[in-house]
């Protein structure tokens, strides 16, 4: 029983570092007549040589768990582009001093950051109407990234980067 509020404790701090998306689509379309996929030609996606490989191994092994098969003359191109931003962290330690007798009171604190700045990227993940060079689906997902971590570590932040993005497709109607 007294590892119950140390287990809590850590399903809030692993929940708080999960990949947050955002969809949109075309609701004029039909997903269904979607068969096959390939990779924007002109992909530019702002990694590393590498992180852009990881990425897209991801990439393709989601969208063919979504039934869509790899064709050099697809349906859909998926496009990906990515920025990275640092933001300060938002831990503090609080120091407070304070002092007072009959019935007054004093107190100066203060907050001192923990931690330095932290990595995120925000990929943007479209699905494009080769006929028709329209988007028709996008996802926006926004994720901690450790720019020290290790490729198996990478590999594995990719695919669940990738996972939450397409987990929005097809559109739930």
């Amino acid at each position: 029983m007294k590892f119950i509020p140390f287990l809590l404790f850590f399903l809030i701090l692993t929940s708080c570092n999960a990949p947050q998306a955002v969809y949109d689509y075309d609701q004029q379309i039909n997903f269904s007549q979607y068969q096959t996929f390939d990779i924007y030609p002109d992909l530019r996606t702002g990694l590393s040589q590498l992180d852009e490989e990881r990425l897209i191994k991801s990439a393709r092994h989601q969208l063919q768990n979504k039934s869509l098969s790899h064709s050099t003359n697809p349906d859909l191109y998926l496009n990906i582009y990515s920025e990275e931003y640092r933001q300060q962290s938002d831990s503090r330690l609080g120091i407070g001093v304070g002092g007072g007798s009959r019935n007054v009171g004093v107190g100066v604190s203060g907050g001192i950051p923990l931690g330095g700045p932290e990595t995120y990227l925000r990929l943007t993940f479209d699905l494009i109407d080769a006929k028709t060079d329209a988007l028709v689906w996008q996802a926006v997902v926004e994720s901690s990234f450790d720019l020290n971590a290790s490729p198996t570590e990478r590999q594995k932040r990719f695919d669940q980067i990738v996972q939450k993005a397409l987990a929005g497709y097809p559109p739930k109607r």
